[in-house]
C-alpha cells in the first residue's frame, strides 16, 4: 500500500512564494509519473505541471516561469516551488504520482489529499 501526503499550502500575499510538498511512503519500488492539478472555486480540475522520471519537466502556460517542479527521490518527495503568485493561482493543489510498489507487474496513480493555496491581500 502506498499514502501520500501533501504540505506547504497556505495564504500568501500576491507575489509571494509557497513551496508545496508531496511525499509518498510505504511498499513503493520507483515513481515514473509526478503530476501537480490544481483545481480552483468552480473550476475543472487543470494540469499544473508534470515531471518525468528521466528529469524531464512540463507546466501549464499560466504557470511557466512561475512553477518549479521537483523531486527528492530519496525521500520519495515531489516539490512545486511557486513564485510571483497571483489571486489566479487560488486553489486546492493536488499531486498525482505514478507509482509501481514492490511484487506488482504494473503502475498505479496516487493522488494526495490536496493543499489549499489561497492568494489574497
Amino acid at each position: 500500500q502506498v499514502h501520500l501526503v501533501e504540505s506547504g499550502g497556505g495564504l500568501v500575499q500576491p507575489g509571494g512564494s509557497l513551496r508545496l510538498s508531496c511525499a509518498a511512503s510505504g511498499n513503493i519500488f520507483s515513481i515514473n509519473f509526478m503530476s501537480w492539478y490544481r483545481q480552483g472555486p468552480g473550476k475543472q480540475r487543470e494540469l499544473v505541471a508534470t515531471l518525468t522520471r528521466g528529469g524531464t519537466t512540463d507546466y501549464a502556460d499560466s504557470v511557466k516561469g512561475r512553477f518549479t517542479i521537483s523531486r527528492d527521490s530519496a525521500k520519495n518527495t515531489v516539490y512545486l516551488q511557486m513564485n510571483s503568485l497571483k489571486p489566479e493561482d487560488t486553489a486546492v493543489y493536488y499531486c498525482n504520482l505514478e507509482i509501481l510498489e514492490r511484487g506488482r507487474p504494473y503502475r498505479e496513480d496516487y493522488w494526495g489529499q490536496g493543499t489549499q493555496v489561497t492568494v489574497s491581500s
